[in-house]
């Protein structure tokens, strides 16, 4: 999900400062307002296959070339 309808849902919900939110914090505070848990990108291998934010929850961060 894009920034833009991030914000619109927070908007809708009633979040404060939607604006000035970064996104994963955002998301998490969405998450809050609807009764879930806060868990965005803080469960590595989350089994909430069902999950709207899973595909940018779950993403895998690319290897370095040093690492």
């Amino acid at each position: 999900m894009n920034v833009r309808n991030i914000r619109e849902k927070a908007r809708e919900l009633g979040v404060k400062n939607y604006s000035r939110i970064r996104k994963a914090d955002l998301i998490r505070e969405i998450q809050q307002k609807e009764g879930n848990s806060p868990c965005f990108e803080s469960i590595p291998d989350c089994w909430e296959f069902d999950c709207i934010w899973r595909e940018d929850c779950q993403k895998q961060e690319p290897l370095s070339a040093t690492g």
